[in-house]
């Protein structure tokens, strides 16, 4: 070995060393050109580096022009035009340190303050609606992601199914295969990407939030119009004189026109029907058939099995139209001499009415709203005293959003949310192995009112800053850059009246 020739100690000193990361419990311990196991933070040259770009929301329709390329005055800029996301920001974990962005800027001539932070979410999971009506699985099924629990059917609301997804109990409190499969299936939904769920007795479905759900390999089209008597009430007048009775399928509520209110008020003559069910009210029946994916969200491929024998007063060539709460289904059939109902082609007359059950029925769509708990340590990053922030909050001092979406604050204790995941930027939601969902939250409030709850006024950032990279506090992370995004078309400016 020669005086030049470097010694194996030497290329082992040289060697540039790993480094940990802090921004999660799971402490990943990276080496050079590697990235920790979130894949949101690398080591790049011995630097622990932020991988996804930190996001601006920008309030125009229009090419944003690049901060960097113009002079800044030194004067607090506006919050008009540019909003600072979470997205990208990193977090405040271990959580005794300040927020990595608070940034202050004006708007409508009043000073501002967003505090803006990457939250750790194990108390998160999605609450889905899925507009069908399909029996997707009975109330309290398992449902099922890569064959692991990961949530449960829910109450049905008026024309949709609902399933809530998640939670702490499926994140942490199974098996490790459950946690990963919850925490996968709930990173997917929340960036917009469709997910494979299966329903235990139940359907198999495919949802993206704003994309049709897919039901048993079939995309679905439509919502329903309203239960069978709703349909009822909706379209009376539009039947009258064309038919003798109409029956609209459904499993909740059943509707018949001749016994119906609607066809009462609007002297509907009784036809001799009986159909099959608990009768409720007038012209309203329960539990006509079982829940399925058939006719009106029932088991029925024939819908004259929920009829009974009809009645002597009705008569031969009595005319029955049968439809669906979508329109989907409809058939016609006419009474023969014996009083049974024979199936005929739909005549023209009716044609127009089941098509406008199906003009009043919306897009079928899947909505997946995001919902956590704004906990004890990440309010730290806000202000030394948590509870303070929590009640500036309550009262409607300061304004949450999520990656600049809007939230609704449940009431109670705490700082419990739910967002829109479509009004999100792209890629707005990360995870963690422990496991965990890392979401963008902002807190945007006055000046006055951040310096009255304890803030850290002396981590204060200009915007213009901001947009450079630069943060009032000692970064334990660089930034790989910043991408700025418009707002979704509809949703509310995120500094729009104040904090309130």
């Amino acid at each position: 070995m020669t005086a030049d020739t470097p010694s194996p100690s030497r290329e082992r000193a040289a060697k540039p060393e790993k480094i940990r990361c802090d921004a999660c419990p799971v402490m990943c311990i990276i080496a050079e050109g590697r990235a920790g196991a979130c894949d949101r933070y690398a080591n790049e040259g011995g630097d622990l580096v932020r991988l996804d770009p930190l996001t601006i929301l920008s309030n125009s329709d229009t090419p944003v022009v690049p901060f960097l390329d113009r002079e800044w005055d030194g004067d607090i800029v506006s919050g008009d035009d540019s909003f600072v996301t979470a997205i990208g920001s990193g977090t405040t974990y271990p959580d005794y340190k300040p927020a990595p962005f608070i940034v202050a800027s004006t708007m409508a001539d009043t000073d501002m303050i967003t505090v803006v932070t990457e939250g750790i979410f194990s108390y998160c999971g999605a609450k889905v609606k899925i507009d069908t009506d399909r029996h997707l699985g009975s109330e309290c099924a398992w449902v099922r992601a890569d064959g692991e629990i990961v949530g449960h059917v829910t109450t049905s609301e008026y024309g949709s199914q609902m399933l809530s997804l998640g939670g702490v109990s499926h994140l942490t409190g199974g098996s490790k295969k459950e946690g990963r499969a919850t925490c996968a299936a709930l990173l997917a939904l929340c960036n917009g990407q469709e997910v494979a769920l299966s329903i235990d007795g139940g359907a198999d479905v495919q949802i993206a939030a704003g994309q049709a759900p897919v039901v048993n390999g079939r995309r679905e089209q439509r919502m329903r119009v309203g239960c069978g008597s709703a349909t009822v009430g909706m379209f009376a007048a539009q039947w009258q004189g064309l038919v003798d009775e109409v029956v609209v399928v459904d499993d909740h509520i059943t509707g018949v026109m001749s016994e119906h209110q609607a066809g009462k008020v609007i002297g509907w003559p009784a036809t001799g029907i009986k159909v099959k069910g608990r009768r409720s009210t007038p012209g309203r029946y329960f539990q006509v058939a079982g829940p399925g994916t058939g006719w009106g969200g029932t088991n029925l491929t024939n819908p004259l099995d929920i009829l009974d024998t009809f009645k002597p007063q009705a008569w031969a060539g009595m005319s029955l139209l049968m439809v669906s709460t979508t329109g989907e289904h409809a058939a016609y059939f006419e009474l023969d001499k014996d009083l049974i109902p024979a199936p005929m082609d739909m005549p023209d007359r009716l044609k127009s009415s089941v098509a406008r059950i199906e003009e009043n029925c919306e897009p079928s769509l899947a909505s997946v709203l995001f919902m956590a708990g704004a906990g004890g340590s990440l309010r730290s990053g806000v202000t030394e005293n948590p509870v303070s922030l929590t009640r500036s909050v309550q009262s409607r001092l300061t304004r949450v959003t999520c990656g600049g979406a809007p939230v609704m604050i449940w009431p109670g204790g705490g700082i419990t949310f739910m967002a829109d995941v479509t009004q999100m930027p792209k890629n707005a939601f990360g995870y963690v192995p422990t496991p965990a969902l890392v979401a963008p939250v902002e807190f945007t409030m006055t000046r006055a009112d951040y310096r009255a709850l304890g803030g850290h006024m002396d981590y204060v950032t200009p915007l213009q800053e901001a947009l450079q990279g630069r943060t009032g506090r000692q970064s334990d992370h660089r930034l790989s850059g910043r991408r700025t995004e418009n707002r979704k078309a509809g949703a509310p400016w995120p500094l729009d009246n104040g904090a309130a």
